[in-house]
Parts: structure tokens; C-alpha cells; sequence
């Protein structure tokens, strides 16, 4: 006999749950990044602009598919339109793929969490300490254990005690936390006002298609799309709760913590390079080397980078949260099993998927696929192509064969729907066109032809 779905307790659990998924690394060493190589408050004023118009409508269309099915992205996909069964196996893929690297990824902050901790910011803050870390064998893969068997345990105590009751306590930490670091960075740094201004200051003259494209991608990433998790979050929603006001709110907090990771990150590299732009880059080389430089000369250096990286440790935890929950409530509706014997066995493969991209550094550095480590292969199906192809025929799905009625129907169950006309000509028109330009620049950009 089938267990009774699970569900959010109400629309505070189901927000910060939602909104603990979108918030994740990519807010953290990817956000300032683009922000500063694209002008910062002209980036800033781009990404809100999307994210109130393409974001809204696509998160919208998940969530409403979710909770109209009350079932996960496969079963989803297939209870409104047998034919496009397909789209949610894809969908659900992306999750399988990605939650393995990242949480290697979320054993690398584990470790320096406990290497600040530990006195020892002088010691990571040489440049070669995260490369020779990488390099090893045992101690990565034990931070990965420990970070994947952590996101396990969570996930294993069910949606209300575990993945609600979680966020409801990690996601205001984590603001005070940014908050914090903001604070103390900006008022203790010299030279750091200067890097608040070049942040917040709207730059027209870098405005260009290439802004609006990497915006673009960077709130498709962010927002946790295309991906299964807004449509099986939303199949835990309750009915009387209102998705727009919901979207609206997930929205805020998302964007909130990217502009505050800008807050936090800039001036202080901007300080610490003496105002160069570029020594501002993007990925693990952000965030494992030039800041805990910036640390080690920062009064209470250990202190500060504890703090850092327990934030860091927060917005990958939600993120690999959502993930799992996701693979798991596949499994759940797939299988005739409990939702415990899914854990275990969602956690016995990502241990051993995980594997291969943490040792991709080390013992297996020399096996490249197309070019590419394990990792960085990993990461670029899932984001720049799974992810992409998983929005273009959603777009299609809801806005030629189920039709708009179908989603805003929905989210009319707790009233009118006030961008309903809106909705309807961003995902049928608008968004296509846009997740086409982000699947052609991240694949692009992944093999080097552009720089985004």
C-alpha cells in the first residue's frame, strides 16, 4: 500500500524549503563574479527585471504542474500528457546527476570550515593549499561522505520534520550570517567603500546583450529549474495556499542573498586587489583561494572564515536538501517501496557517483571526457544542456498542449491569478526564446568560444 504524500505544513515552511533550494553556491562565487565583469548595478537591475518576468513565469508553471498532479516530475508530466512522459524522465535526471558533485563540493566548504576553525587561515590561504587538497585521496572523499550522509539523515526524517523543520531554522541563520559578514567586511576593510560603489552604481556603458544573457543565466541556475524540484516541492503544497504570493516571496529571498554575496564578496576582493576587476573570478578559484587570502588579512581571520564557509555550508546543504528530496520522491512514485528504502538507496548511489568527480582531482586526474573533468563534465550536461532542453519543452508543453488555463486554473484555486495574461505570453513567446539563448551561450561558453 502506497504511503499518503507528504506535504509542507504551510506556506512559511513551503517558502523557505523552496526558496533553501534556489539559494545555493551559484548565488555565492558566481553571482558577484557577473556582477562585477558586467558593471554591477546594471547586471543588478537586469537580473531583477528577469527575474520578475522569465523567472516568475517559469517557477509558476512548476509549481502549479506539481501540486495539480500531486506527484513528482515523471508522474507529473505523464498524468497531463502521456506523450510527454519523456520530459519529466529528463527532468529527473538532472537531479541523479547533479547531487553526487555537489556534495564533493559541500565536503570541500565542510573541510574548510574546519580548517578555519581550527587556527588555521594562514595555512589555506596559500595558493596552492586548495590544489594540493583536491589532490588527495582519502581526506576529500571523507568530507563528501560526511556531506552526503548529513543531506541523507535530513531528507530520511520526511518533509515535515526534516526537510521543513531544516530550512525553517537554516534560512534566517543563514541571513544573519551574510548580514554579519557584510557588515564587519565593509566597515573593517580599507578600500572597501570603493568596491561598494563600483557594486551599486549602474554602469549604462556595460550594458549589452551579453549582460542580459549572463543575467539571464545566472537566474535560470539559480532558481532551481528545470530540474524537478519546483514541481515536486509544489506536489507537497497545500491547496489553499497561493503560488503567485509564494513565486513573489521565493523571488525576494533568492535574489536578496545573491545581492548580499555581491555585498559581501566585492569590496572586500576589490579592497584586497587594490580595485582590479579581475582578480575577481568566478567558481572554486573565488571561493577556495582569493578568499581565504582576503581572510588570513582581515583582523580575526579565522573567526570571519569560519563564519563564511558555515554560511557557504548552509546554502549547499538546502541545495543538496532539494536534490535528494527530488530523487527520492521519484523513487517513491516509481517504486512500491517506503520512502526510507529510497533514501538508502539514493544515498548508496550518490556515494558512489560522487566518487568519480572527487577523485577526478586526484587518483583519476588523468581520465578527461571531452575534454573535461569528471566534475566539470557533470556539471556541464546537467546545466548547460539537461537543464536547458528540460525548460525549452516545458515552455512548449504548458503553452501549446495542456495550454496557460491549465496552470492558472491552479493557482486560482486560492484566487485570481493578476498576471495570468502575463503568464500566458512568457511561456508561450518570451521564455522559449530566452532558454534558447542560455542553452546556446552556457554551451558556448563552456567550450570556450565565449566568455560569460
Amino acid at each position: 500500500m502506497s504511503e499518503k504524500r507528504s506535504s509542507f505544513t504551510g506556506k512559511i515552511g513551503f517558502v523557505l524549503a523552496a526558496a533553501g533550494s534556489a539559494v545555493g553556491l551559484g548565488n555565492i562565487w558566481r553571482f558577484p563574479y557577473l556582477a562585477a565583469k558586467y558593471g554591477g548595478g546594471i547586471f543588478l537591475l537586469v537580473y531583477i527585471a528577469l527575474a520578475v518576468t522569465f523567472g516568475f513565469a517559469l517557477m509558476v508553471a512548476e509549481i502549479a504542474i506539481g501540486r495539480k498532479t500531486q506527484l513528482s516530475a515523471i508522474g507529473a508530466f505523464k498524468a497531463l500528457d502521456k506523450r510527454f512522459s519523456f520530459v519529466g524522465v529528463l527532468a529527473s535526471i538532472v537531479p541523479m546527476i547533479i547531487l553526487p558533485y555537489y556534495a564533493v563540493i559541500g565536503g570541500w566548504v565542510m573541510k574548510y570550515i574546519f580548517g578555519f576553525a581550527s587556527g588555521n587561515a594562514s595555512a589555506m590561504a596559500q595558493s596552492d593549499y586548495f590544489s594540493n587538497y583536491i589532490g588527495t585521496v582519502g581526506e576529500p572523499l571523507f568530507w563528501f561522505a560526511l556531506f552526503i550522509a548529513l543531506t541523507a539523515v535530513i531528507v530520511f526524517c520526511g518533509v515535515e520534520k526534516g526537510v521543513e523543520k531544516v530550512s525553517k531554522f537554516i534560512m534566517p541563520l543563514l541571513v544573519v550570517l551574510i548580514v554579519f559578514i557584510v557588515i564587519y567586511t565593509v566597515c573593517t576593510t580599507d578600500g572597501a567603500w570603493e568596491g561598494v560603489i563600483y557594486y551599486l552604481k549602474p554602469d549604462f556603458s556595460k550594458l549589452s546583450g551579453m549582460t542580459v544573457v549572463a543575467a539571464l543565466g545566472q537566474l535560470f541556475y539559480s532558481m532551481s529549474l528545470a530540474m524537478g524540484i519546483m514541481i515536486t516541492y509544489g506536489s507537497y503544497m497545500k491547496k489553499d495556499i497561493s503560488i503567485e504570493k509564494s513565486v513573489h516571496q521565493i523571488e525576494i529571498f533568492d535574489t536578496g542573498v545573491a545581492f548580499l554575496a555581491g555585498l559581501m564578496i566585492i569590496p572586500a576582493v576589490f579592497a584586497f586587489s587594490g580595485g582590479d576587476e579581475s582578480a575577481l573570478g568566478q567558481g572554486p578559484g573565488l571561493m577556495f583561494v582569493t578568499l581565504p587570502k582576503i581572510f588570513d588579512t582581515m583582523p580575526a581571520g579565522n573567526l570571519i572564515g569560519a563564519v563564511f564557509f558555515v554560511m557557504v555550508f548552509f546554502a549547499a546543504l538546502t541545495s543538496a536538501i532539494s536534490l535528494m528530496e527530488t530523487v527520492v520522491s521519484i523513487l517513491c512514485d516509481k517504486l512500491t517501496i517506503g520512502r526510507k528504502s529510497c533514501c538508502l538507496i539514493v544515498l548508496a548511489g550518490a556515494l558512489l557517483l560522487g566518487i568519480p568527480s572527487s577523485l577526478g582531482y586526484s587518483a583519476w586526474s588523468e581520465f578527461k571526457i571531452i575534454g573535461m573533468q569528471v566534475l566539470d563534465f557533470f556539471d556541464f550536461i546537467s546545466n548547460s544542456v539537461l537543464m536547458p532542453v528540460v525548460a525549452f519543452i516545458t515552455c512548449l508543453f504548458v503553452g501549446y498542449f495542456i495550454k496557460p488555463k491549465a496552470v492558472i486554473d491552479e493557482i486560482e484555486l486560492t484566487g485570481e491569478f493578476k498576471q495570468k495574461k502575463f503568464f500566458s505570453v512568457t511561456i508561450r513567446y518570451i521564455a522559449p526564446i530566452c532558454i534558447l539563448l542560455i542553452l546556446l551561450s552556457s554551451v558556448l561558453s563552456a567550450f570556450g568560444v565565449i566568455n560569460i
